[in-house]
């Protein structure tokens, strides 16, 4: 059972074997949205910059799902400027949308990058800008051009430019969190250890990340600071010091202790190191995580006899459950906007992840499942990151909250598990 998992993970840890935890991620698109919308990624014109931007970008809004990309080949030319376009031979291709582009040296090491979004029937540009990049941060200027295109075409914020953590383990069994762009790009090991890793859980500000390490042997929790590496231990009780959740304003953690004999629930204040306690059961509780106004946590529970979502005041009182419907249901974080609740539903031995609307409490199954676990909510509340597995592999897999839009983040010789997007 995914709940046992999480209270008795140095089991599962153990027993991975990864071959090569340092590979890039690779995405594949298992279902789009069947009126994917048709749009031509112009190469954009350049002078030997060392970054395909317009390849960037083109694959950026493939894998959402949400577009039909036109293929190199099949485009009647490449202009650069909007003076260069026959409007008429793209319309001929049925295209609705376009975007050219150049990107620049300025011969100090800087780029020049602009690109326009055009609508093809209209023969109108929608939206254009130009900016400054240095080589380090081409790619991160093609993810954010990508979030810009798909705000614009569909009124959703985008996602490109973010970030994921997640944890692997490698032939060796040494245990990374490692931080990698959305795309699994520049991947970067945050924490290595023989003993295990687990739960990386992103600050609210994205500058830090919290997580679980067994490199003494017993659990403990640590917060590290990405940019400098600095890390604080902030609990190590006696037993079980797990499940790491930040609170909204980033001065709580809430977490899952032991150490007054049944696992309960704890938020600990960060500057003061005081600890209050929310759930009082002789049950496991464990997994808290947030509602977005800092006001109440969620957590899983098996008070009841299998394992159930509850909620509690943040400040302490009475637990009330949320979940009815099926007799396990784990993992539950909030979306941003805090109206939907997104969870693991199993049926016997077959797990998905599911959405709890908070205002009917309806539940709908998104996967398929068998082996899902671990969800997390993209920022923008759109997508949900979470870990599965087949045939004995571990990966990541991406689904909008419809469930029509897929996609599956596969080492190239490895397993991955624990995703947390960060926000």
């Amino acid at each position: 059972m995914i709940f046992i998992r999480t209270i008795l993970c140095v089991v599962l840890l153990l027993s991975l074997n990864v071959r090569n935890s340092y590979a890039e991620l690779e995405i594949r698109i298992t279902k789009g949205v069947e009126t994917a919308t048709p749009l031509a990624i112009v190469p954009f014109g350049s002078d030997s910059a060392p970054v395909n931007v317009s390849g960037v970008i083109n694959a950026d809004l493939e894998r959402s799902g949400y577009f039909k990309m036109m293929a190199e080949q099949s485009m009647p030319d490449q202009p650069s400027t909007a003076s260069a376009i026959n409007f008429k031979e793209w319309q001929a291709l049925s295209q609705n949308y376009m975007v050219i582009g150049q990107v620049v040296s300025t011969g100090d090491g800087q780029f020049n990058v602009q690109f326009q979004l055009f609508d093809v029937y209209k023969s109108s540009q929608l939206l254009g800008y130009k900016m400054t990049s240095s080589v380090a941060d081409l790619r991160k200027t093609a993810h954010y051009i990508s979030d810009l295109i798909f705000e614009k075409l569909t009124g959703k914020k985008g996602v490109f430019g973010g970030r994921i953590a997640y944890v692997t383990t490698n032939a060796q069994r040494v245990h990374q969190v490692q931080v990698a762009d959305a795309d699994g790009f520049n991947p970067k090991t945050i924490a290595a250890s023989i003993e295990p890793l687990m739960s990386p859980a992103w600050s609210p500000d994205g500058k830090k990340l919290a997580y679980v390490s067994f490199e003494r042997k017993t659990a403990a929790i640590y917060i590290q600071t990405l940019a400098s590496g600095e890390r604080v231990k902030v609990a190590e009780f006696p037993g079980i010091n797990g499940a790491p959740s930040w609170s909204p304003d980033g001065t709580r953690l809430a977490l899952t202790l032991s150490k007054d004999g049944s696992p309960d629930i704890y938020v600990l204040n960060l500057t003061s190191r005081a600890l209050t306690k929310l759930s009082k059961s002789m049950a496991i509780d464990t997994e808290p995580s947030w509602s977005p106004d800092g006001s109440s946590v969620v957590f899983t529970s098996n008070r009841g006899g299998n394992p159930q979502v509850y909620i509690v005041s943040s400040q302490g009182g009475q637990e009330k459950r949320l979940t009815f419907s099926g007799s396990y249901n784990t993992s539950a974080s909030f979306s941003s906007d805090g109206r939907n609740l997104v969870l693991v539903q199993g049926n016997g031995n077959h797990y998905c992840i599911a959405l709890m609307d908070m205002g009917s409490h309806a539940v709908n199954v998104i996967t398929s499942g068998p082996s899902d676990e671990s969800p997390s909510f993209a920022p923008n509340g759109s997508m949900i990151l979470y870990a599965s597995k087949k045939g004995g592999v571990g990966f990541l897999s991406a689904v909008s909250l419809d469930g029509k839009m897929q996609q599956k983040l596969v080492f190239n010789s490895g397993e991955v598990r624990d995703p947390s997007w960060a926000p």
